[in-house]
Formats: structure tokens, C-alpha cells, sequence
């Protein structure tokens, strides 16, 4: 093998090990990502399911309303008032589109 080669051959084996070392460093500083993002993936979903299952939501909220009517009362009012705050801020950030 001429000395041309031979430099290249060990150049790419200095590279090779470079990159496996930044490869092992990457996972590791990954690793506590990957935790949160597989909680944020079960939490999706749960929300997937949700959609594809109302009649569970209907189900809970009915059994809330029969058990203690009054908190579902007072919790409807607290929701309704949330959700009209939150439609007066969008209309007036967006320019009452």
C-alpha cells in the first residue's frame, strides 16, 4: 500500500472513531429527552383515545352530575366562564376575526 493510502485509511479510521464517540455522547444527553417525550406520547394518546371513545367523556360527566350535582354545577359555571375569557383574548389578539 503506497504512504498516500495508507494516511487516508488511517484518517478514516480517526474519523470513524470520532464519530462513534460523539455518536455515545449524543445518546447520553438524549437519554432524560427521551423519557419526557414517551410521557408526552401516552399523553397523546390518551387524547387519541378520548376522540375515538366520546361516550367514555359523556359517561364520566353524567356520573359526575348524578353523584354530586352541585360541584358539576359550580365546575360547568368555572368552565363556561374559561372558555368565554379565553374567546374574547383569541378574538381580540386576532383582530376579531
Amino acid at each position: 500500500m503506497n504512504e498516500k493510502a495508507l494516511a487516508l485509511a488511517m484518517r478514516h479510521g480517526a474519523l470513524k472513531a470520532r464519530i462513534d464517540e460523539q455518536r455515545r455522547l449524543l445518546g447520553q444527553h438524549v437519554a432524560p429527552l427521551e423519557a419526557a417525550l414517551a410521557r408526552g406520547d401516552a399523553a397523546l394518546q390518551g387524547v387519541d383515545w378520548l376522540k375515538h371513545h366520546p361516550a367514555a367523556i359523556v359517561a364520566a360527566v353524567a356520573a359526575i352530575v348524578v353523584v354530586r350535582p352541585r360541584a358539576a354545577w359550580r365546575w360547568a359555571k368555572r368552565g363556561f366562564f374559561v372558555w368565554r375569557g379565553w374567546q374574547a383574548i383569541r378574538n381580540t389578539l386576532l383582530g376579531s376575526v
